[in-house]
């Protein structure tokens, strides 16, 4: 396939190459016995670090390469055309974007040179809980003060990578909820070591894999008198949902860049499939039947990937980008799996066989219509904040 004419320039055509030729050291067979083992993909995420392509957005001060958010999203495309999955370590990216913004020079100097270098990894951000889900607000994990200390007590699910995790971004509760004067106050966001908190025979956080139907290195993680630092809250206590808010627009963005990423994949393989397989003495590729579901997976795609741009160049010049970064995740993630619909039915039975990767590349793309956030979570926000519609929750 073509490759689409860039938008606005280069658009970090020596970075893409440099992705696809790392990601072509790891087939599909690599990501498939992977699959088939719920295994960590432990040797493409460190030669990611090595190359520096996790530490893209920590500035060079600090070890990293300074480079923008654009930058980032072109590489997670990458890896997703290339048949990878950069949700493996996605996380260290966009949750970087916390500690960039709101962590003093202290947290910074301390821990984004060891990030930078490999030599620690963040990838776990611990948000969700079983009875609040996207109810961020009504979360019930308690970090109380206790001199120099705060002592965490909770719950957290869906916290993917934490088993492979150093660190992990944690939001917990400070202030309980009926004390809270403004809506959105009272939790507060911390850096947390896991290192020694998970070992010895009473740890004080217990992590727990949760087999799900695609390699998401997902778990639930407790939490039982965990002492934290009180030099690892990052900002102000009581400000962390904000913080957690100014990090999404990022992380939406990034993750409509792999949903574009995955598109391109299933096109190109749908398309060469569809150029080969003769049946009944033709290309299949001939049939109209064929070729428009693939060809409007290609429209779908190319205009999510406008809007990915449009969002990206919004967030880095420091305008408003909510809209943009949500509609861009919600177009890419629907673009996505239009593509992975019409390259299985192109492949017919084959697109069931574990050998074509299209069927797990097909459940890998489907999260994405559910997370990060939930295609109807967008709609509401686009519908209040936007349309300026009556709130609906």
């Amino acid at each position: 396939m073509a490759e689409p004419a860039p938008i606005g320039g280069e658009s970090y055509g020596e970075i893409r190459r440099a992705v696809r030729r790392l990601c072509a050291r790891f087939p599909g067979e690599y990501w498939r016995d992977l699959d088939r083992a719920r295994g960590y993909p432990e040797d493409f995420v460190t030669a990611l670090s090595e190359a520096g392509f996790l530490a893209a957005l920590i500035p060079e001060d600090y070890g990293g390469s300074g480079l923008p958010l654009s930058a980032a999203a072109a590489i997670l495309e990458e890896i997703h055309r290339s048949g990878g999955n950069g949700a493996a370590c996605h996380a260290q990216i966009y949750v970087m974007g916390a500690l960039l913004r709101h962590g003093s020079t202290a947290q910074k100097e301390h821990w984004l040179p060891e990030i930078a270098a490999g030599r620690l990894r963040l990838q776990a951000f611990g948000v969700s809980e079983p009875d609040s889900g996207s109810d961020t607000l009504s979360l019930k994990t308690t970090a109380r003060r206790d001199g120099k200390d705060y002592v965490i007590d909770g719950q957290k699910i869906w916290t993917s990578r934490a088993a492979q995790s150093d660190l992990m971004l944690l939001l917990a509760r400070t202030t309980a909820r009926e004390r809270v004067v403004k809506k959105g106050e009272g939790l507060s966001l911390f850096l947390v070591d896991l290192r020694a908190a998970t070992q010895g025979t009473s740890p004080s956080v217990v992590i727990r894999p949760i087999r799900t139907m695609i390699n998401h290195s997902t778990t639930e993680v407790f939490f039982d008198g965990l002492r934290v630092p009180a030099e690892n809250r990052i900002g102000e206590e009581g400000k962390g949902f904000r913080y957690v808010l100014d990090g999404m627009n990022a992380e939406r963005i990034l993750i409509a860049a792999e949903c574009v990423g995955d598109a391109r994949w299933f096109i190109a393989k749908a398309r060469d499939y569809a150029a080969t397989r003769q049946v009944f003495g033709r290309p299949i590729g001939q049939n109209q039947g064929v070729q428009f579901p693939i060809a409007r997976a290609y429209a779908q795609c190319e205009a999510a990937d406008l809007m990915v741009r449009r969002a990206a160049e919004l967030f880095e010049s420091g305008a408003a980008c909510g809209p943009a970064a949500n509609t861009a995740k919600l177009l890419a993630a629907e673009a996505s799996w239009a593509a992975a619909e019409a390259c299985l039915q192109t492949h017919g039975g084959f697109g069931f066989a574990e050998d074509f990767d299209v069927e797990r590349k097909f459940r890998e793309t489907r999260l994405y219509q559910v997370a990060p956030v939930s295609t109807n979570l967008i709609l509401a926000y686009l519908a209040e904040h936007v349309l300026g519609l009556p709130r609906s929750y």
